[in-house]
């Protein structure tokens, strides 16, 4: 007989020394982009709260801080962590492979993180991947890119192969393979957008189109991801979980089906048309909707669940903040009709709630990689008010967008003329500094567990 659904689980467990020191190794490097990130962040928010702002003598360093925030806590934190989720779903030992990989990945991020530091500048503010024009710069981005290229292709070579019998944790692996399809398909996309831009265009459009295609295909790895870490939650945290294994993944596949359209829209539009940039604008906005039955199906298991004990406890904090504001950061995608900052609150909103699960996976992870366990209450606390930081600075960056202030300004380039403005943006500095300390405190709780070992 079959098991039932009660009696299935979906893990993610680690395999051996090697794997344990690969996912040890790329969740670090994930943690220390948020380090770095969490200084440059509080800078940001200061430059825009109001009264504050005007105290800080160095706003010209804005725009430089915030393209290397963009880059650690958007670009290097989410690849890192699906690099050690990737880890995960792999076979055979190749630790030489594995060390290669970590080591441009790791010398990239350095780079960058040193960048501002060593006077580079000329910062561009494009979507995506941010820019700074200089050869050092560029050198960290291209190694942290040959070193998240070089795991892919590993992961995808050796990954877990379906079987007859799908078990929970299978399906799991199964959805870690797509996200890596995913990623690669991304990948391919910036190439063809290189090949197809013109020679002579240089500057902020040059980089606005070099990775517009790519940055949308990659967001649904992201998700696909989150909704995968959200299944372990729930299931970790107590939930009941109704779903099959094979329905499972069926959703996870579902989830990732939009992208099979990007090849038509390449071929359908030039890539420095007009529609070329609407088309991945609706491919993210409509396709995007495919993550609705699996999110569905966790936030169900969440309405009969029993009451969280031990560990339970923080993972089921981490499921809750994530998924209620990844909800509200896609609502908010649906409210966009300008270029003001309601934005930045759309993916704030939903590149946090993505943020918030790879916390719960790292909450998840610790204690299975041989560390200690975790300070529950500071653990519980921390996706509380992370999330809820985060929500009340997608607030206000809403509220100001409804009265037209403009995005990736500071300063008195704001704008801020009415009550109105002044106190959503006040709003959007208080949320900003609660999630920092939220940030703050999960480094913290990481720390106390990273520095102990568990005996065995």
């Amino acid at each position: 007989m079959g098991l039932s659904v009660s009696d299935i689980s979906y893990e993610l467990p680690i395999r051996g020394d090697a794997n344990r020191r690969n996912v040890t190794a790329w969740l670090i490097l994930g943690l220390i982009s948020l380090i770095a990130a969490g200084v440059f962040s509080i800078l940001l928010v200061l430059a825009r709260t109001p009264f504050v702002q005007g105290l800080i003598p160095f706003l010209d360093f804005f725009h430089v801080a915030l393209v290397v925030h963009v880059t650690l806590s958007v670009l290097i934190w989410l690849l890192a962590i699906s690099a050690a989720s990737w880890s995960l779903s792999t076979t055979s030992e190749k630790p030489f492979w594995d060390r290669v990989s970590f080591s441009f990945a790791a010398l990239g991020t350095g780079i960058i993180i040193a960048c501002p530091f060593v006077g580079v500048g000329n910062p561009l503010m494009n979507n995506y991947v941010p820019i700074l024009q200089h050869p050092l710069f560029y050198a960290g981005l291209v190694s942290f890119a040959a070193g998240i290229l070089s795991h892919l292709i590993r992961a995808i070579i050796y990954r877990m192969r379906i079987r007859a019998e799908l078990s929970g944790t299978a399906a799991l692996q199964a959805g870690i393979t797509i996200s890596t399809l995913l990623t690669g398909i991304a990948l391919i996309a910036i190439i063809a957008s290189w090949r197809g831009l013109p020679a002579e265009m240089d500057g902020q459009i040059y980089f606005e189109f070099l990775f517009w295609g790519g940055g949308h295909i990659i967001q649904f790895s992201y998700t696909l991801l989150m909704m995968i870490v959200w299944v372990v939650l729930a299931n970790s945290s107590g939930c009941r979980f109704e779903l099959t294994p094979r329905l499972t993944l069926v959703f996870l596949v579902f989830l990732a089906l939009p992208v099979i359209t990007v090849p038509f829209l390449y071929l359908a539009h030039e890539i420095t048309s007009a529609g070329h940039r609407l088309a991945f604008t609706e491919l993210m906005k409509y396709g995007g909707l495919s993550c609705l039955p699996l999110g569905l199906a966790v936030a169900a298991s969440l309405w009969r669940a029993r009451k969280p004990m031990g560990e339970q406890r923080y993972l089921r904090a981490a499921l809750l903040s994530s998924l209620g504001l990844f909800a509200v950061g896609g609502i908010l995608g649906f409210m966009i009709a300008g270029l003001d900052i309601v934005i930045p609150a759309h993916y704030h909103g939903a590149t946090v709630g993505v943020t918030i699960a790879f916390m719960g996976l790292t909450y998840y992870l610790l204690p299975r990689l041989g560390f200690g366990d975790l300070p529950e209450r500071m653990a519980t606390w921390q996706p509380y008010l992370y999330g809820g930081g985060q929500f009340l600075h997608i607030i206000g960056l809403a509220w100001s967008g409804g009265y037209g202030v403009q995005r990736k300004t500071a300063g008195a380039a704001q704008g801020l003329e009415g009550l109105g403005q002044t106190a959503g943006m006040g709003l959007m500095g208080l949320g900003g500094l609660i999630s920092v300390i939220g940030g703050l405190l999960f480094l913290i709780v990481a720390y106390k567990s990273m520095r102990t070992r568990n005996s065995k």
